[in-house]
């Protein structure tokens, strides 16, 4: 399972935020929900939110091995 659990720390460590994401940089809420709900999210996105935090993908999400991934 991918977590955007470093995405909420680095948000956090930034001089960003949610109203600030939204208003500025056009980030919709939805899109922050499913940050929030760790939903998929597509790079399009994780591009904007490094570029907009000035940081690597590590920064934004991580992968978590889970007994919930998908079968392949």
């Amino acid at each position: 399972m991918i977590s955007y659990a470093p995405f909420w720390q680095t948000l956090k460590s930034s001089a960003e935020t949610t109203y600030s994401l939204i208003v500025r940089h056009h980030i919709s809420s939805s899109t922050l929900d499913k940050l929030r709900k760790n939903k998929p999210i597509n790079t399009t996105t994780v591009n904007d939110l490094c570029r907009i935090l000035k940081c690597s993908v590590e920064d934004v999400m991580v992968y978590i091995p889970s007994d919930d991934d998908q079968l392949l």
